[in-house]
């Protein structure tokens, strides 16, 4: 093509910016072309400080953490069984939030205390036991996210999730989310009582052909 040769760019591999403290945390290999000779250089602005990579935690200090996150959460189900709103709602974070079992109960950390609060002035609000839980931690042992298997007093088996931040050299609840579990060989059962009118009697709901 005529005059192609003119306007033809040559294009070279900017350096690749890597992990190192003070760095971005994104490595990035960009290429830039070379337009009369000059290169145009697109780079990767960084605030002092900003995104800068902090030490790996030795594997003692991560286990530490670990065992904390389980220590935080068996702390905070014990503040419920006995009537301790203190120490249960100060275990959040304060943008946190808490998922209940009804799909309307997204709830803030004030909301959630809101409607917790007559069943803490009882003395009891509610008892849960973790009989299983894994705890997995991630960015430098900052962030920590959790499932664990739940017995319940009333709502028979459980399974509560959740995201936990490391803030002032502890845990707090960033997430918690509470769900009910349904055996596989019940689900079409419980998908017909919840289609059904509430308030239903179980025979006035239509069996499954």
């Amino acid at each position: 093509m005529p005059g192609h040769a003119a306007r033809e760019r040559s294009w070279r591999v900017a350096p690749e910016v890597v992990y190192a403290p003070g760095v971005c945390r994104r490595a990035i290999r960009s290429a830039v072309p070379l337009v009369g000779g000059l290169a145009l250089v697109a780079g990767v602005a960084c605030a002092p400080g900003a995104g800068a990579l902090e030490p790996e935690l030795a594997r003692d200090e991560r286990s530490a953490r670990e065992r904390s996150a389980h220590a935080l959460l068996d702390a905070w189900h014990e503040a419920a069984a006995r009537g301790d709103e203190a120490s249960y709602f100060g275990a959040f974070a304060p943008e946190g939030v808490f998922l209940g079992t009804d799909a309307g109960e997204r709830w803030d950390v004030a909301a959630f205390r809101a409607y917790a609060h007559p069943h803490f002035a009882r003395g009891k609000a509610w008892a849960f036991v973790a009989e299983r839980r894994t705890v997995t931690l991630g960015d430098g042992a900052r962030v920590a996210w959790f499932d664990e298997r739940l017995a319940t007093e009333k709502l028979g088996p459980a399974r509560g999730s959740g995201v936990l931040l490391w803030r002032d050299g502890g845990w707090r609840i960033a997430q918690y989310n509470l769900a009910l579990t349904i055996p596989n060989e019940r689900f079409d059962a419980v998908r017909d009582l919840l289609a059904a009118p509430v308030g239903a009697p179980p025979a006035a709901i239509p069996a499954r052909p």
